[in-house]
């Protein structure tokens, strides 16, 4: 098998998983990212079910148990603090996961552990990224935002849900892949208080309105703003600056309640927020000849399933595998990866959205009744009601086996 020379846009989660595969198997890899470093920050995640298997196969679930976050659980609990419902982490390493999973760890954290196991043998350039590029049926010719310009064998558009590699390579007429659930989010870090345990808390406020708090390190707890609102205000504020973006929030969640008016406090000075706006990317194209898409770039599943990190650690190996399966066939192997992968991503993009706001109560009665349904959850129907909404069990999809080949010659 001849080595390929591969070009990966976006060092995130999803290209670095990718490219420790190609490179295991003696494939030239390059990951461009358009941060000038790094980018080890963002929100806590999880890998679950067939994440876990990919992870295993990778070599890494050690290294990932001793950065995982200590979260024992996930509580919904009213203005003063008390716990309303509980579900506790299924940590016995056996039936599907809770609202916490086994292995919940801070994005940063997964970024550094999937840099460190590939950056000996693949290249990474910090601070550019693909402005365009052709191709014709031998090779991609690219051209980069700092001026360069490369010829490879294949692109790999790992570049998020906003993705300008898939929005060159989708046919003029295809609909619009972006599917808005309605929902928005921000989140960052504040100072860690006694209040903050290893429970994540749940909070709802009237008019739509989620608060939630997570510790994560010991000086350093986790917060969220969630908020379901169809306005032109709202639509825009992701692409905001920073501070407009932080003022908006402020305004929206002051009189909330419960301990908001400290987690707007420790908005005000940090450096790590983050807002955006909650959507699925769904499309019928996933490549193009020599040009393929990964993970959020393809498929994005939203936060709310929970299985975005899993997904892309899927894709990866799933792409990765078919590659080397028919290397001297990109278009065939890309074929074989939809093929593949995309019953597990049909599955878990199954989102209903009237179900999702109903968890956005826009009353304090709907709150009850959220909080009384909770209950009777987390003490009746533990087992049975974490099966029926835990997509990793739902989906019903085996990882593929896949044969290691010898290194490039």
């Amino acid at each position: 098998m001849a080595p390929l020379n591969v070009l990966i846009c976006g060092g995130g989660c999803a290209g670095p998983s990718l490219a420790f595969w190609l490179a295991r198997s003696g494939h030239n890899v390059t990951i461009v990212e358009r941060f000038p470093t790094l980018r080890d920050k963002g929100a806590q995640i999880d890998i679950r079910e067939q994440g876990i298997q990919v992870i295993k196969r990778m070599g890494l679930l050690d290294i990932i148990r001793s950065v995982r976050v200590d979260e024992a659980g996930m509580a919904l609990v009213d203005h003063q603090n008390n716990i309303k419902a509980c579900f506790m982490a299924n940590k016995s390493g056996k039936g599907p996961q809770s609202m916490t999973s086994e292995y919940e760890i801070m994005r940063g954290d997964l970024v550094r552990v999937l840099y460190d196991a590939t950056k000996d043998k693949v290249k990474y350039i910090f601070g550019t990224t693909v402005k365009h590029f052709e191709q014709d049926e031998h090779s991609v010719t690219v051209h980069f935002s700092d001026g360069q310009t490369g010829t490879y064998d294949m692109l790999v558009g790992a570049d998020g849900q906003g993705s300008r590699i898939r929005k060159a390579i989708l046919p003029s007429d295809a609909p619009d892949p972006i599917r808005q659930t309605g929902l928005y989010l921000a989140y960052w870090f504040v100072p860690r208080t006694k209040m903050d345990d290893n429970i994540g808390r749940v909070f709802h406020a009237p008019g739509s309105r989620m608060v939630m708090s997570r510790a994560h390190a010991a000086a350093e707890s986790q917060a969220y703003f969630g908020l379901v609102e169809d306005s032109e205000e709202l639509r825009s504020i992701p692409k905001a600056p920073v501070e407009t973006q932080k003022e908006f929030w402020a305004q929206k969640f002051q009189d909330a309640g419960w301990h908001t008016d400290r987690l707007i406090e420790g908005m005000k000075t940090t450096e790590n927020f983050y807002c955006q706006q909650v959507v699925q990317i769904r499309t019928d194209t996933w490549s193009k000849g020599r040009v393929v898409l990964l993970a959020d770039a393809a498929h994005c599943p939203s936060p709310m399933t929970a299985m975005g990190t899993t997904s892309a650690l899927v894709g990866a190996y799933v792409l990765a595998g078919e590659i080397n399966k028919n290397s001297q066939d990109l278009p065939q192997a890309f074929a074989n990866y939809d093929r593949t992968l995309r019953p597990f991503v049909n599955k878990i993009q199954n989102l209903n959205l009237s179900l999702l706001r109903l968890m956005y109560p826009r009353t304090a009665f709907g709150i009850a009744i959220l909080h009384l349904f909770a209950r009777i959850m987390s003490f009746l129907l533990t087992p049975y009601i974490i099966s029926l909404f835990s997509r990793e069990e739902r989906a019903g999809w085996q990882l593929p086996d896949y044969e290691q080949p010898e290194p490039a010659q």
